[in-house]
């Protein structure tokens, strides 16, 4: 089986954890500051404050805000769960704007006509390593006097006409176990202004400057020790691993070109994709179907999976919740019917490649037969 998502450690990985169990310090300590200098370096950063997971990330970013009831964040509703929760923890009222096409990131256009007078933070997601587009946004954003905060958690390393994505504001990472970094759990806050960083630092420790010196009210939301050394494993090959991304994913889309049913993902003008996911639209044409095809693949040896199958704004949940207000989302909901991930991770090789683009040729040519 061709898995869609593989992780693999390596021995300075399992060094580098033994090295911190034999410490004794497990919780926040050296490790995680030199995560921390690390990564805010690779992505040109001032400051980047490590948290226990990208949602705990948002949940601070948010709050580091300051927010009153009644004030609104604007996200999209085609994006994991995390994005909106956390703009619900932090006592934001939540406003969907659309997607453009095809590259399933918040569209300004839809942007500007949802910001309201109660809009305080625009939240565009990069999803599956795709960056939106922030020059159009961050004038959206700066024109109505909005901060902005980037859900960059599918994005490390990503750009935008050579500037890295969170330069724009704050923005927010995750290193789960799946993401392009991975160490299981983990998170980290970018931002280029010294007064928010040091909130974040407070509100990360339970509002805790020092040991017991009490300045707001804060929570745990810091990084280990261990996700801190796992992740400084990798970071020095975050470079190679995205380069990698990138070349499966030309060698897919030259392989996959010739099938009209299918829209391919791309970098997009001036913006450099790290294919998290390679998310391909399979649009229905006679007996084919996104589900039907991922069958057919399945069967033939390649794991697919659906992000998302279903917009947010679409469950009762959060329909009904007094903290999210619906819009109109068409493109976003044409999408949540027609995508599928198919494996583009760094550890495949050419012959891979080959099978999957069979695997999905085979499946169209079925289909089409029925």
């Amino acid at each position: 089986m061709i898995r869609l998502t593989e992780v693999r450690l390596s021995s300075d990985t399992e060094q580098a954890v033994l090295e911190v169990l034999r410490s004794g310090i497990l919780a926040q300590g050296p490790k995680v500051a030199e995560f921390e200098a690390a990564f805010g370096s690779l992505v040109s950063a001032p400051y980047a404050l490590g948290v226990s997971s990208g949602t705990s990330g948002l949940i601070a970013a948010l709050q580091a805000m300051r927010l009153n009831p009644g004030d609104e964040v604007i996200t999209t509703p085609f994006t994991f769960v995390a994005t909106i929760n956390a703009a619900i923890m932090a006592g934001a009222t939540v406003r969907f704007a659309d997607i453009a096409e095809p590259d399933f990131t918040l569209d300004p256009l839809a942007l500007g006509e949802t910001i309201t007078n109660r809009t305080r933070v625009i939240m565009p997601v990069h999803l599956y390593g795709c960056p939106a587009d922030m020059p159009a946004i961050a004038a959206l954003a700066d024109k109505s006097g909005c901060a902005l905060i980037e859900d960059a958690a599918q994005a490390h390393g990503a750009k935008i006409a050579g500037q890295n994505v969170g330069s724009w504001g704050l923005a927010v990472y995750s290193f789960y176990a799946t993401k392009n970094i991975a160490m299981g759990e983990g998170g980290v806050v970018t931002t280029s202004d010294a007064a928010q960083a040091d909130t974040l630092r407070l509100l990360r420790n339970q509002g805790m400057r020092s040991r017991y010196d009490y300045e707001i009210v804060g929570q745990n939301y810091r990084m280990t020790e261990i996700q801190a050394a796992i992740g400084l494993s990798q970071l020095h090959l975050m470079d190679h691993w995205i380069s990698k991304r990138r070349q499966n994913a030309a060698g897919l889309r030259s392989r996959l070109g010739d099938y009209g049913e299918l829209i391919l993902p791309a970098d997009g003008a001036n913006r450099r994709h790290v294919y998290h996911q390679f998310t391909i639209r399979v649009k229905e044409s006679g007996g084919l179907t996104r589900d039907r095809l991922a069958e057919v693949m399945s069967t033939l040896g390649v794991e697919t999976a659906v992000y998302y199958p279903r917009l947010l704004s679409a469950y009762g949940l959060y329909r009904d919740h007094p903290n999210v207000v619906g819009g109109d989302t068409p493109r976003a909901e044409a999408a949540a019917r027609e995508v599928l991930s198919i494996p583009v991770h760094q550890w495949l090789e050419d012959r891979d490649l080959d099978l999957i683009a069979d695997a999905i040729g085979q499946g169209i040519r079925a289909c089409r037969r029925q």
